[in-house]
């Protein structure tokens, strides 16, 4: 079976951890360990995010220049293009240590289309970084321009997600997975490219969604199963109240009514039914540790498109 996993951001750093290096290495050997549990008999993508790790890279360089080196601030296509290389590695390292000496491992960067004129460049949605409380944010952007917006009690920079369009690099992610490679891509939703007004390719200030780029990456590639591994179990209704129940089998259709946060359960539902439309194959919301059991068919909220 051909899976695509798409790593949430708690596969990297859990809510209120420091972002060390060693911190985010724990946390990966954690998500190895259940993709190694899979791995044999299947074909295996990671996707993951890289939210907290963009932002990070963003004020390291908007330190530097601040110190007057002269050196204007990395754009977010560059740090995106940084992050997938350096979690990347980790991932690599760490599934490399729980699988078997033999099993060949790859990460590419990947750029990922998106339109100039997505509406999303209107309205920025989309976290990164930190959080931070209500003084340090509001000061962050007056210095910066850059938009903030609340998360729980705290707030976090956000930014244009726009839509992922295309994969450029599918056909040497497809080549690598036909040979047995465990392929390691897309991280961070891909590289925000666009062409611009004179048919050159160029980057974007911008983040795609992880989840989104995660359904385009395992349609365009025949994936049999989406895994959207979080750090709950699936997707439920009434969350957070007495009568709060988990979704088990479902129809992108039974999905539509819900209310769910933009910030976070949301876009996974969504990527989860446009894979489960666009290819009648199987999309599962669930927890990172519930890996083994997703595969298997008996855990997660399993969405797949009604027969016609």
């Amino acid at each position: 079976m051909r899976i695509v996993i798409a790593l949430g951001g708690n596969a990297l750093l859990q809510r209120g951890q420091p972002m060390t290096a060693d911190n985010q290495r724990a946390n990966i050997r954690v998500a190895a360990e259940s993709i190694a549990a899979i791995a044999a008999g299947n074909e295996i993508v990671v996707a993951h995010g890289n939210g907290p790790q963009v932002g990070l890279l963003a004020l390291q360089s908007a330190a530097y220049h601040d110190l007057g080196h002269g050196v204007a601030p990395y754009p977010l296509d560059v740090l995106g293009a940084q992050t997938e290389a350096m979690i990347g590695y980790v991932i690599e390292q760490e599934l490399g240590n729980v699988l078997p000496s033999d099993q060949s491992l790859a990460t590419l960067l990947t750029m990922i289309e998106v339109d100039r004129n997505d509406p999303a460049f209107e309205h920025p949605t989309k976290p990164i970084g930190p959080v931070y409380d209500r003084d340090t944010a509001e000061r962050l952007k007056a210095a910066s321009g850059w938009t903030i917006a609340p998360d729980g009690d705290q707030f976090r920079r956000v930014v244009a997600s726009p839509k992922p369009k295309r994969i450029f690099e599918i056909r040497p992610i497809r080549s690598l997975v036909e040979q047995g490679t465990i392929v390691i891509c897309a991280g961070g939703g891909g590289i925000p490219t666009m062409y611009d007004e004179h048919g050159d390719l160029r980057g974007v200030e911008a983040v795609i969604d992880k989840d989104l780029a995660s359904a385009l990456l395992a349609e365009q590639l025949d994936a049999d199963l989406l895994v959207i591994a979080t750090d709950v179990d699936g997707v439920y209704t009434g969350w957070g109240t007495p009568e709060q129940h988990r979704l088990g089998r479902v129809t992108p259709d039974e999905l539509a009514g819900l209310d769910l946060p933009a910030g976070s359960m949301g876009p996974k539902v969504h990527a989860a039914c446009d894979f489960a439309r666009h290819t009648g194959n199987e999309a599962v919301i669930g927890s990172l540790g519930d890996i083994a059991g997703i595969v298997a068919g008996n855990a997660g909220t399993r969405v797949r498109a009604a027969p016609r």
